[in-house]
């Protein structure tokens, strides 16, 4: 992990910066899966995904079976000729989140809301799923 301060060593303080810059494995582009708040209630599912950073138009959403996935990629090309990198990391991120849905859910009826980094997604439940109120039974 690169950090903005560094220790200084007394013995070969320049040589260890550069080694800390140059020595590194390759950078791989950001592919995490971001953090969820799953929620039931009586009458649906709902899952938060934070994903800040994004466009709407850059989330992709499928329901296959019984798994949702949703997924993102997004590629910055700004190109800049006014600095001169030792290292540029900017560019790049993507991620991919799965979730195996119950055989209880509506899958054609599934909604989603993008607003201020996190993606809703409401998944109601199927008629039979839905708690019932308790019938009464009358002894003959």
């Amino acid at each position: 992990m690169n950090t903005l301060v560094r220790n200084a060593n007394t013995l070969n303080g320049l040589p260890a910066i550069f080694n800390e810059i140059f020595n590194e494995a390759a950078h791989t582009p950001n592919k995490t899966a971001p953090a969820a708040n799953i929620i039931e209630d009586e009458a649906s599912f709902k899952i938060e995904l934070a994903i800040p950073g994004f466009k709407k138009e850059d989330l992709k959403i499928e329901v296959r079976e019984n798994t949702l996935k949703v997924w993102a990629e997004k590629e910055e090309n700004k190109e800049e000729k006014t600095e001169t990198y030792l290292r540029k990391e900017f560019g790049f991120e993507a991620f991919s989140r799965s979730f195996r849905l119950p055989k209880t859910v509506e899958t054609d009826a599934i909604a989603a809301n993008y607003d201020h980094g996190v993606l809703t997604l409401s998944i109601p439940k199927k008629e039979e799923a839905k708690p019932k109120e308790p019938k009464l039974i009358s002894v003959n």
